[in-house]
């Protein structure tokens, strides 16, 4: 499968964003490129139990603003991955994974239908309002965005966990396998969507 490369340009940052989905390389990490740590530790469990190599390069305006680095970002791998179930006939487009880490537990369901819709249930699961230097919320942009950019309806479900670190990997671990599920590629579902309802045409008028 060639690779695929997606580039959003606003007029407060350029995202560039590139999978690859030849076997992991020792060092994907180093291709994970955002200002953020934290960040950048999230998307390195989608590569992972995605297995995706996952090249993220930005440029940001004057101003370095976490939500939209969050926002953006989220938008334009979301874009990247729609563009790759779309293109590759046999992608399942949909799956659906938990990810545990110690005592946190959090479940990921995802389906490409060109439907953009995220939903995040903390089954009260109290998270504070920072992780690691970034706002729980920014990283709730970052779902938001993904299911923007990729079209998709896209279910978090926090099941247990008290550490928020490790909510949080549980959550992108769970949303990692999930995609990896979603790439899987078979003879049976050649020629076949994602839906029962089939490739979307318009007619606008």
């Amino acid at each position: 499968m060639e690779n695929i490369k997606v580039t959003r340009k606003t007029t407060e940052s350029e995202i560039n964003v590139t999978l690859d989905f030849s076997p992991l390389k020792k060092d994907y990490r180093a291709y994970i490129k955002t200002p953020i740590a934290f960040l950048n530790h999230m998307i390195e469990h989608i590569a992972w139990r995605g297995e995706v190599n996952i090249d993220i390069d930005i440029k940001l305006d004057e101003f370095m603003l976490t939500h939209v680095i969050c926002e953006d970002l989220g938008i334009a791998l979301g874009k990247a991955t729609k563009e790759y179930i779309d293109r590759t006939d046999g992608a399942a487009g949909f799956g659906d994974a938990i990810g545990i880490i110690d005592e946190a537990k959090a479940q990921s369901c995802i389906s490409f239908e060109s439907r953009a819709y995220c939903d995040i249930n903390y089954n009260d699961i109290e998270l504070g309002e920072r992780v690691e230097g970034i706002d729980t919320e920014d990283l709730e942009t970052f779902l938001e965005g993904f299911a923007q950019g990729a079209m998709c309806t896209l279910h978090v479900d926090l099941l247990k966990g008290h550490n928020g670190h490790h909510i949080w990997e549980a959550v992108f671990r769970s949303m990692g396998t999930a995609l990896n599920r979603a790439f899987a590629v078979s003879e049976g579902r050649k020629g076949k969507t994602s839906g029962v309802a089939g490739k979307i045409e318009w007619r606008i008028e």
